[in-house]
């Protein structure tokens, strides 16, 4: 059925491919101008929708630009306040969006702000901030701004170049688009990947002669903590009712890892940035444990007992984590 509902889609997509093509042409030409900014700034985007690791690949930054003044500005999708906003110690996620608010809750020292329009959101930094630099999340469609440093994301198990735009597939840019990138990151690799693996994706990507290409894993905590004191073990969660609650556009990575720990579970499945009912949730406290990604917590904190979440991040190897932190440090 999905099959058959892509093929019908295909002339759809074929609109939508030729409506992207328009744009980037007249970005490219100058029709529509792109601005730089005196302030660095790094792009963090791809070119579907979705699941490739943007908001931990976010926080990997911030935590190589620690020494750094460092601001993040972002979309704040599904967000109830409008232009811009920047947080503080009152802010709600129901006011800067589910990934803003992570990284406000896990740096507070990171001058966190949402705003659809890029443009005003660098100016409102720089004029009330002063960043020394400022990372924008999801922000490689944003051509009116033109970044500093730009990085591309792609997963392992979806490559762009194997991809087809929407509806039939997941592209809402084109893949000739890679090119504005300095780096591509292949995100979610299988841990210990082949270096003849690595060589034969990046003839695949076709990277310019100014681009690099590196690799990343997804890996995960090995305990679940509420976002307070409390951590469990990951073995203690083999004795638990557990219910495994995911609002994010990929969950199988999650999935696949905690049935490689030997972790049953009810998976409860919705869509990207799910703002959970409270019937939703009524359903939930059935479980001895509850456990959901490190996204949907916050949306979630509050409203369950037995809530936990399970921390994600990027690893690299030192070759590749070598590169991308001088590429980074060098920019400020």
């Amino acid at each position: 059925m999905l099959q058959l509902l892509r093929i019908i889609a295909f002339p759809i997509s074929l609109v939508y491919a030729l409506v992207v093509y328009v744009r980037n042409f007249l970005f490219d030409i100058g029709v529509f101008s792109s601005k730089s900014y005196k302030t660095p700034t790094i792009c963090v985007g791809n070119l579907s929708v979705g699941g490739t690791g943007k908001t931990p690949m976010t926080e990997y930054l911030l935590r190589i630009l620690k020494n750094r003044k460092t601001a993040v500005l972002s979309r704040g999708y599904k967000r109830k306040s409008k232009g811009f906003y920047l947080a503080n110690l009152e802010s709600t996620v129901l006011e800067l969006g589910d990934e803003p608010y992570q990284i406000h809750q896990k740096f507070p020292e990171v001058s966190v702000a949402v705003d659809a329009n890029r443009r005003n959101g660098i100016e409102k930094l720089e004029n009330l901030m002063s960043p020394d630099v400022i990372v924008l999340d999801d922000a490689f469609q944003h051509r009116k701004v033109k970044p500093t440093f730009s990085i591309l994301l792609t997963t392992f198990q979806n490559l762009y170049v194997n991809d087809w735009y929407l509806p039939t597939g997941s592209l809402r840019d084109a893949k000739k688009e890679s090119r504005r990138a300095n780096l591509i990151i292949v995100t979610k690799c299988p841990v210990g990947i082949s270096e003849e693996e690595k060589k034969s994706i990046t003839a695949k990507l076709k990277p310019t002669t100014y681009q690099k290409v590196l690799f990343a894993a997804l890996t995960y905590n090995d305990f679940v903590t509420d976002g307070d004191k409390e951590k469990l073990p990951l073995v203690q969660l083999k004795h638990k009712e557990m219910a495994l609650v995911t609002g994010i556009a990929s969950p199988e990575p999650l999935i696949d890892y905690l049935r490689s720990e030997g972790i049953l579970f009810k998976h409860f499945q919705f869509g990207d940035h799910h703002h959970f009912s409270d019937k939703e949730v009524e359903q939930f406290k059935h479980y001895e444990l509850i456990l959901t990604t490190e996204k949907d917590f916050v949306r979630l904190k509050g409203r369950l007992e037995g809530l936990y979440y399970l921390e994600i991040s990027h690893s690299f190897s030192k070759q590749d984590e070598e590169i991308l932190k001088s590429s980074v440090k060098a920019l400020c």
